[in-house]
């Protein structure tokens, strides 16, 4: 069957070629020299054949505790589109459901997810004309966004971007949004999913795994939400979750594209979420110094930087500077911490902690920015890093080449979006 389609392939590429350059069908003269079998599966491209281009990705986690977004909710702070466009976003959720029986035994809720898409697209995509510092474009006007030559977008464009890939396991879901005229150079979409919740199973803990190629970099972004819980010992666990995730997570690969099928094979990954470590300290401590904002002596005592320092999780994976306030627990709608309001009884107690994190593995990534953002949507507040990633770009080899390879014909050989709901 695979044999029939290339066959199929090279007669589609074929014929198109003859009818550009005006060849009788069926003719061998455009045939020689030209290797259609190269342009399906592209082999590996030498070092001299490898340009450089930078682009910058925007990476946010955000736990967003089960609660349904109005349809007016604003993004556009979170995403940070009144100062910047970024070519790529990677968006992380965690909880976008209520984490009971019902969500994590029964069937999707796809209109939640659907509702937060509308949201980001909504927000990614709105008319130029509200953009503040923007070039003034006629009132209506969509510009199309072209690559420059560094591969971000030019800074006078109207926005324009694409979901790619939208993928969910109960309340842990990943999305990515591209530059339109980046997704014609989005190549082997895949998603794993890991469930480390009930029972070492099932998907109120675990991960959504997303991978493609750019060009010819690939990427691979795991979003986790990690095992909860404040008491001594229970960063074990989530060290155990961030183990299995990183052993169990796998996608398609093999003969003939030989594509990387684990997390770490990847050429760029990040992986973000609600990994749940906490402080070791005693409570009272720990929001003594965060009214003091003593950052650097609650860092101290923070149990990632711990576990990741001692080899026990996480090795050769980095992470930016943090300077920003914990992110967990706050009261909904809220700046003030979870338990420090008198007169609540019965109400748990929850010491702050930086729970929602981004690290990275791997060459060609430079963080330019790591910090939170200040939505009191749910007990959280989501976190945000923008990245300079470089991304190797092969060289046209000919003008034939280049037409296959170009958004002017854009061969389906594979599903090039991957979207829940």
């Amino acid at each position: 069957m695979q044999q029939k389609e290339k066959q199929g392939d090279v007669m589609r590429l074929e014929s198109v070629a003859n009818k550009l350059l005006r060849k009788p069908v069926g003719t061998d003269a455009l045939l020689e020299g030209a290797n259609f079998d190269e342009l399906i599966n592209p082999i590996e491209p030498q070092k001299d054949q490898i340009d450089t281009r930078k682009y910058k990705l925007f990476v946010s986690t955000w736990n967003v505790g089960g609660v349904l977004p109005s349809d007016d909710l604003n993004l556009e702070d979170w995403l940070d589109v009144n100062n910047n466009y970024y070519d790529i976003y990677v968006l992380g959720f965690q909880e976008i459901v209520p984490l009971n029986a019902k969500n994590v035994l029964g069937p999707e809720r796809r209109r939640i997810l659907a509702r937060w898409n509308s949201l980001v697209s909504r927000t990614l995509n709105r008319s130029v004309s509200t953009l503040k510092g923007r070039k003034e474009a006629k009132a209506g006007e969509r510009q199309k966004v072209h690559p420059v030559k560094d591969g971000s977008s030019d800074e006078g464009s109207a926005p324009d971007f694409r979901c790619i890939i939208s993928k969910r396991m109960v309340g842990v879901v990943v999305s990515v949004w591209v530059r339109h005229d980046l997704q014609y150079h989005i190549r082997h979409p895949s998603v794993s999913r890991i469930g480390c919740g009930i029972m070492g199973c099932l998907g109120n803990k675990g991960s959504v795994s997303v991978r493609f190629w750019l060009h010819e970099t690939s990427f691979c972004f795991v979003c986790c939400h990690l095992a909860s819980g404040g008491k001594e010992g229970d960063e074990l666990k989530r060290n155990s979750d961030a183990m299995e995730i990183l052993w169990r997570t796998s996608f398609p690969g093999g003969h003939p594209l030989r594509l990387p099928q684990k997390i770490l094979d990847h050429d760029r990954v990040i992986l973000l979420g609600d990994l749940n470590y906490r402080i070791s300290l005693p409570e009272a401590t720990t929001r003594s110094l965060v009214e003091q904002r003593r950052w650097n002596m609650l860092l101290e005592k923070d149990q990632l930087k711990a576990e990741v320092t001692n080899g026990r999780v996480f090795e050769d994976w980095q992470e930016g500077a943090i300077a920003f306030c914990p992110t967990y627990k706050y009261y909904p709608n809220s700046d003030k911490y979870y338990g420090c309001m008198q007169g609540r009884k019965g109400e748990k107690r929850r010491a702050p902690a930086w729970c929602d994190r981004i690290l990275w593995h791997g060459e060609g990534m430079k963080q330019k920015r790591y910090d939170r953002c200040e939505s009191r949507l749910s007990d959280h507040r989501p976190v945000r890093a923008v990245f300079a990633v470089d991304v190797d770009v092969r060289r046209s080899w000919n003008s034939l080449g280049s037409f296959f390879l170009s958004e002017r014909y854009h061969l389906p050989t594979e599903q090039s979006q991957i979207i829940d709901g």
